[in-house]
């Protein structure tokens, strides 16, 4: 892989950065301000993934909203089916790789969230090591600028194998553990009976990563119908998001 002058200055810079025993919070912020010089990016967004709550906590942003990022934080990924897809990723990737942008871009995500920071084009990094997400990095571009490109997309993997392993020295350093695994509820498999027959459809099509819109299309019902169905599943089953869902469905053989 060629790099410029300019890419190894700031390559370079962010491997410095790794090698520091920064804490994991400064280390994300100080990672993601030379990777948006690197990629010619114009917002970060960062999290660590909790894997007890099934949710996304420990913000990083640059140039992106307090109030929109909480929104995101306390609505927004409950009901985003797009990030546990990208969360699957075991490598650097663009959005566009995972949706159309013609799609996304007619979104609830899209237009209540991304848009009002002005975030278009998105390329992300989750870090997973002993088959634990542990951290990512969401980096984005405005409208007015091209979509990244393959070799930008390689430069994000260049930096992915210590990243991982920074950030998950960091954590040790502090003293998080690594979750328990989640325990399925005791009831399990009476929960899943008292699931309707349309709302079993819609949490197997899930658990294999199908969008809302790709599940109304599979069934032949509409989105807001898709929706619904998840809602009364998230509640039978007493998960709240997608990711926790999906790792009960596939423990259970379905």
């Amino acid at each position: 892989m060629y790099l410029t002058g300019r890419e190894q200055a700031l390559v370079a810079d962010i491997f410095k950065v790794l090698a520091d025993s920064l804490p994991e919070h400064e280390m994300r912020r100080e990672v993601g301000r030379y990777l948006l010089d690197l990629l010619h990016a114009d917002y970060l967004g960062s999290y660590v993934w909790d894997g007890v709550r099934g949710r996304f906590d420990n913000r990083v942003a640059l140039n992106m909203s307090d109030d929109n990022l909480s929104a995101y934080e306390h609505y927004f990924q409950y009901r985003d089916s797009l990030t546990p897809r990208l969360q699957r990723c075991a490598t650097a990737v663009r959005l566009t790789d995972v949706i159309p942008q013609d799609e996304l871009m007619r979104s609830e995500l899209f237009n209540d969230f991304l848009s009002l920071d002005g975030l278009h084009w998105g390329l992300n990094l989750f870090a997973w090591t002993d088959g634990e997400n542990i951290g990512d990095l969401r980096i984005w571009r405005s409208q007015h600028r091209d979509n990244f490109s393959d070799h930008e997309l390689a430069l994000l993997e260049l930096v992915r194998p210590a990243f991982t392993v920074a950030l998950a020295r960091a954590r040790k350093e502090a003293g998080i553990a690594k979750p328990a695994a989640e325990p399925a509820p005791a009831d399990l498999g009476d929960a899943f009976a008292r699931l309707t027959r349309r709302e079993r459809e819609v949490v197997e099509l899930v658990s294999e990563g199908l969008l809302d819109k790709e599940i109304a299309q599979r069934l032949g019902i509409s989105y807001t119908t898709v929706r619904t169905h998840l809602d009364r599943s998230f509640q039978k089953l007493g998960v709240s998001n997608r990711s926790r869902l999906a790792r009960l469905v596939r423990p259970a053989g379905r």
